[in-house]
């Protein structure tokens, strides 16, 4: 896909871009919300430029950023345990000479 030229909005200033056509609804919609965000801080706090509030908009945005990462990577971790205890249950009915299946089930009950 050929990109396209975007123009957005933030505190007064005019940003041009380009942008894969399936982008532009996602670029449109951070530039309303850093808007927005900074509008509101604006309101809350004492603030020299709009330097100022862009800054604090970012450290917000970049601290949420990092929970979720940090949320997901427990989620992957977990996912991937619990995964490995259904394939020994699993393992263990296909091929129940390699390890009992009564042994698998109770692996895989003490992971969950």
């Amino acid at each position: 896909m050929e990109a396209v030229s975007v123009s957005v909005n933030i505190l007064g200033r005019t940003y041009r871009l380009r942008v894969s056509p399936s982008d532009e609804a996602a670029l449109r919609k951070a530039a309303q919300s850093i808007e927005s965000q900074c509008k509101q801080y604006g309101n809350m706090y004492a603030y020299n430029d709009h330097q100022d509030l862009l800054a604090m908009v970012a450290l917000t945005q970049i601290t949420q950023l990092t929970k979720i990462q940090d949320s997901l990577r427990f989620k992957d971790t977990d996912l991937a345990q619990r995964l490995q205890s259904i394939d020994k249950v699993l393992e263990g009915i296909l091929h129940p000479n390699r390890e009992t299946v009564a042994e698998a089930t109770v692996s895989a009950q003490n992971s969950l």
